[in-house]
């Protein structure tokens, strides 16, 4: 080599640290009833860090799954290949639970342990994390037919990934997949024309086409599709009982702009059997607690994203050098690392708050069953908004490098409006959260009892608070609740965030968000904190202490 080709002022590669090195995150575990959790999620976080992950995640991604119709004998096979690198990524998160197993964990908090474990996880590679998502969501829905969770239920929560086609009775393990979306309707389900006709043995035949099936290559799916009564829910299996393949057909796997690693389909039903779900026509409202639980993923997955970043971000500025010394040691290059550290830990803070509040609410506590349903949708909308604008930041925190594909902050900058636009765009979102007001008026009531609980603590929160009350106030009327929805949504997130933060995360980062985020004093930019944010203190709180240059 030349000495004009001597690698001199760049970072080396980032390898060897865990994705679990975040105070915040341990915290929440062990102040929310699952401290036995903390060494699980500290042996996935170093095993999502280490290099031999890190290569997996990149061949998913540069090796993305094909869809193969025929054999090569001209019989229909509809088979999706994957790289060998997803397999062991699926492998590795079934078997620590990331996928139906708080379902048949008794100890508390286990649907928190379960969530800290697939941020940590998603933050190695996040395409693999649709059919585990599903997987976990699936099992609350099918519970509204008790006779098909006795016997899918402990398969969906064995930690054993069997993949292949196969009967689903037959197999150690499953994973579940979801059949709503067709190209006439989209978010408006209710317009599918996907129809079900009973066979006269209690399964019915489904016949139509389905714009979006994720994961095709799942052995059970929960389908919608109209029937006399009106929308209906199925549970569809890909192989029957005797051994034979249902009548599904994979028409082609989309071009997708990111979560490349995971197979998403346009698939066909032909007569597919499936055995129904729930009260019949009310599909939707059965299904609805699988996208809840869905969407709590996509909170979790934005805040993985966020963390991801960030933590590329701060290692390529303390390694890198410009005009004279670090880039983490110029102002304004600190001022753009505290707001993405801002920004990443109340994410991560909102998401664990409501991993506790599904413990809580499967343990019969209605308040936060209610909290739940409100702070969800909120959270779902600002958190996975805010995940583009982060992993647009942190990218450029990089400079030219963070725009070129093997510094991994393209995938992350892919992968981010996914979140946003999975299970209900921003709209959508909001119009829920106007949905959960309108329907379920104890969920404003448990939302205020959860943010109060810091009054008196910072006098920017109070202020905030009392203004999201005058706020809901004026939303008067049907279509000026409307216009107002993203408005509403945006800042009960916020104030929830601000709540979260002020009581649990370092109290110059709380200082920080309550002066950018509620106070009026921040620019429409990330650094552009307000003066007087103590930004050594921020830094150092989110600064990750295991992390090695390899």
């Amino acid at each position: 080599m030349t000495v004009t080709h001597e690698v001199v002022n760049q970072a080396p590669p980032l390898t060897g640290f865990s994705t679990a090195d975040e105070p915040a995150l341990l915290e929440a575990l062990r102040r929310d009833g699952a401290a036995w959790g903390v060494r699980e999620v500290s042996e996935l976080g170093a095993l999502a860090g280490s290099a031999a992950v890190q290569d997996q995640a990149r061949w998913a991604e540069e090796q993305p799954p094909r869809l193969h119709t025929h054999d090569r004998f001209g019989h229909r096979i509809d088979e999706v290949e994957f790289h060998p690198a997803w397999h062991q990524l699926m492998t590795v998160a079934v078997e620590h639970g990331l996928h139906a197993a708080p379902w048949a964990d008794d100890r508390p908090g286990a649907h928190l342990v379960r969530a800290a474990k697939f941020y940590v996880w998603s933050q190695a590679e996040p395409g693999h994390g649709c059919p585990v998502s599903m997987t976990y969501a699936a099992v609350p829905a099918l519970r509204a037919a008790p006779e098909l969770a006795a016997q899918y239920e402990p398969l969906l929560a064995a930690r054993s990934y069997d993949f292949g086609l196969r009967a689903p009775l037959t197999k150690s393990g499953l994973i579940a997949g979801m059949s709503m979306t067709e190209k006439q309707g989209g978010s408006d389900v209710r317009a599918n024309t996907t129809h079900a006709v009973p066979a006269g043995d209690g399964t019915y035949r489904l016949t139509g086409h389905k714009w979006f099936t994720s994961a095709p290559m799942s052995d059970v799916f929960l389908a919608l599709a109209q029937t006399a009564e009106g929308l209906g829910c199925f549970l569809l299996p890909r192989v029957l009982p005797d051994g034979t393949r249902n009548g599904m057909r994979l028409m082609r796997l989309k071009d997708k702009l990111g979560n490349r690693s995971n197979a998403s389909s346009e698939i066909e039903y032909d007569q597919a059997v499936a055995w129904p779900v729930g009260e019949p026509g009310r599909g939707v409202r059965t299904i609805v607690e699988m996208v809840n639980m869905t969407r709590l993923d996509c909170v979790l997955g934005s805040a993985a994203g966020m963390r991801a970043g960030l933590r590329l971000a701060l290692h390529h500025t303390a390694h890198r050098r410009a005009f004279g010394r670090e880039l983490d040691r110029q102002p304004l290059m600190r001022s753009v690392l505290a707001d993405l550290a801002i920004e990443s830990e109340a994410a991560t803070l909102l998401g664990m708050r409501l991993a506790t509040a599904v413990d809580r609410s499967q343990a019969g506590d209605a308040g936060e069953a209610a909290l739940r349903r409100l702070a969800l949708a909120a959270g779902k909308y600002w958190v996975c908004k805010r995940g583009s604008a982060h992993a647009a930041e942190a990218l450029e925190c990089l400079g030219g490098n963070g725009y070129v594909e093997e510094s991994g902050m393209p995938r992350l900058y892919r992968e981010a409006p996914l979140l946003s636009i999975w299970e209900g765009s921003g709209n959508v979102a909001a119009l829920d959260v106007l949905r959960a007001l309108g329907k379920e008026p104890a969920a404003l009531d448990a939302f205020f009892a959860e943010v109060e609980t810091a009054t008196g603590a910072d006098r920017r929160l109070d202020a905030a608070v009392a203004g999201l009350r005058k706020m809901l106030g004026s939303a008067a009327g049907p279509e000026r609740a409307q216009l107002m929805a993203r408005s509403l949504a945006e800042r009960m997130a916020l104030v929830l965030q601000g709540s979260l933060l002020v009581r649990y995360s370092h109290p110059a980062l709380a200082d920080a968000f309550c002066a950018s985020r509620l106070d009026g004093e921040w620019g429409n930019a990330f650094g552009t904190l307000p003066a007087g944010v103590d930004l050594t203190a921020v830094l150092e709180h989110v600064r990750p202490q295991t992390a090695s240059a390899a």
